[in-house]
Parts: structure tokens; C-alpha cells; sequence
């Protein structure tokens, strides 16, 4: 038998005004659209900001529907717009916010396992890590890359 351990670098700031610049662009634009997310059933609204290899900054929202599961998370609504409108650009970065009742959530907010898959083949395609960047109001997590959100993922290499 053989162990292996893996491990997850977590980049933690207690605010906004600690990022980067363009990381706290790319946040705010996370957290604006957040508001106008169609969320009728959990009330939980989620934005996504998606920063593009060309410079390019496209968002998305949580969209809900009373057909379960026919909904789309933020991360996905950005990811596929982004792919569909840009299809040679590179993923850079994606910043992820959920508000609830109109508030910030408390702790970051994470992709679910869904979204996970979606960035890690997005991050496979282009063959560039993908900066990830998770909301709240006690901390803003900073990951470099999907494995640390979803380390051993299947992907094309596993087919």
C-alpha cells in the first residue's frame, strides 16, 4: 500500500481592499450581479465574474427553475457564455459571490460538484490553471487552480 497526501495552498483575506486591483474589479462585478439573479425558490442569489485571456470580463447568475433540476448555477451560466462567445480565449480567473436576503453570505461561498466538473474541464482545454476566487464577509479564499477544489477529477485523459 501507498499513501499520498495531498495538499490545498488557500490564499486568505479579510476583506475586498486586500486583493489585487483586478481582483477586486473582478469581485465587485461578482457581487453586482449577483442581485440580479433569479433565485424565487432558495432566495439564495450567486454571481459569477469570469475574467477572459483577451481581457475580456463576462458575468453570470444563478438561474432557478421550479422543474428541478433544470436551474443553472452562476459559475456554469458564466463559464458557457463565456465559451460560447469566446471560444479561443482562455479562462484567467473567476470570481464567485452569494448574497442572501441582500447580504453577503458569512463564510465563502463554493462551487458545487457540478461546477467543479465544468472548471476543471475548462481548465483542461485550455491547459491554463484557473484563478479562483470565493466570497464572504468573514474571508475571501483565493485558490490557483481547480485541483484544489476537486483534486483527482475525471477528465478527457481518464476516456
Amino acid at each position: 500500500m501507498k499513501t499520498t497526501e495531498i495538499r490545498i495552498i488557500v490564499l486568505e483575506y479579510q476583506n475586498i481592499s486586500e486583493l489585487p486591483e483586478n481582483d477586486q474589479f473582478l469581485l465587485a462585478e461578482a457581487r453586482k450581479i449577483t442581485s440580479m439573479a433569479y433565485a424565487p425558490y432558495s432566495g439564495f442569489h450567486v454571481g459569477a465574474a469570469v475574467l477572459l485571456g483577451n481581457g475580456t470580463v463576462v458575468t453570470g447568475n444563478n438561474q432557478e427553475n421550479s422543474a428541478y433540476p433544470s436551474g443553472l448555477c452562476a459559475e456554469r451560466v458564466a463559464l458557457f457564455y463565456a465559451n460560447a462567445n469566446y471560444p479561443d480565449s482562455e479562462v484567467k480567473t473567476i470570481a464567485i459571490s452569494a448574497a442572501k436576503d441582500g447580504v453577503l453570505v458569512k463564510e465563502p461561498v463554493k462551487p458545487c460538484g457540478g461546477c467543479r466538473q465544468v472548471l476543471a474541464e475548462v481548465e483542461v482545454r485550455f491547459e491554463t490553471p484557473i484563478r479562483i476566487i470565493l466570497d464572504g464577509q468573514n474571508s475571501i479564499i483565493v485558490l490557483n487552480g481547480v485541483e484544489s477544489l476537486l483534486p483527482l477529477s475525471f477528465s478527457k485523459k481518464d476516456l
